[in-house]
């Protein structure tokens, strides 16, 4: 049976270079094909954009999603979250193995500020039971965090099984760490650098990390390996650097 599973969190910005300056998609794909992840968790993707469109003109006409999951993962879901005129952006699922179901819920804790949260089965080959992904972006505002943190393990208690497999990753935007202890012992998950390093991963910004914005949190794995994938060049890509782990179903 094969047990060992690869993942990676992204928060791509949209797409988009720091301040917007140039389209970064095409080296977004090109970076997270060189992680060779089995199921890869995206914040900030912005499937639709008018003007973006307009003014890239290799802005792909399929949509972003599509774009990256391309040749290389062929399930995807899309959470459309944050909708304004010109288009949209959500959280988004890239699996190498077919997801079985999906369902995105609004954990939005105010009108001014627009938050999803993406669940997807997937059914794994040989597992005796799907795979559960949470994909989440969470609020700015601390007490914003706590009430999605709450909707979330809510959410988790009455849709995903205590003896199932289980990956929640993404922007937690949680930079005083004050959530994830609590979220943590309540779910029975661990964080996977918490686990393998001793400390969560610096993220943000991702040229230069300070901030412990992202997270993989899992239950029912063993982890093997956890990396932060940031430096100068990440200029060129996103804000945030990206998580990846190498992990191993119990």
């Amino acid at each position: 049976m094969h047990n060992t599973i690869r993942i990676a969190t992204f928060n791509i910005h949209k797409g988009v270079t720091h301040f917007n300056a140039r389209l970064a998609l095409f080296k977004q794909r090109e970076i997270l094909r060189k992680l060779q992840a089995d199921v890869v968790f995206l914040q900030e993707v912005q499937d639709v954009h008018a003007q973006n469109s307009r003014r890239f003109e290799a802005w792909p006409v399929a949509g972003q999603v599509e774009f990256l999951a391309d040749a290389v993962w062929p399930e995807f879901a899309y959470g459309k979250n944050s909708v304004y005129p010109e288009g949209h952006h959500g959280n988004a699922l890239l699996s190498k193995y077919p997801i079985i179901h999906t369902n995105n819920q609004d954990i939005s804790a105010h009108a001014s500020e627009q938050r999803g949260m993406l669940h997807c089965k997937i059914n794994v080959p040989n597992w005796d039971k799907p795979l559960h992904t949470i994909c989440i972006h969470f609020g700015l505002f601390a007490h914003w965090r706590r009430q999605q943190l709450d909707t979330v393990s809510q959410f988790i208690e009455q849709n995903v099984p205590a003896n199932a497999p289980l990956i929640i990753a993404g922007d937690f935007n949680d930079w005083s760490m004050r959530g994830g202890a609590a979220f943590a012992k309540r779910l029975h998950v661990h964080e996977v650098f918490e686990h393998h390093t001793g400390q969560s991963a610096r993220s943000f910004p991702s040229w230069l990390p300070i901030l412990k914005l992202d997270r993989i949190y899992v239950r029912g794995f063993n982890v093997k390996h956890a990396e932060t994938h940031s430096g100068a060049h990440f200029l060129q890509l996103s804000d945030h650097a990206i998580l990846s782990a190498t992990l191993t179903k119990r």
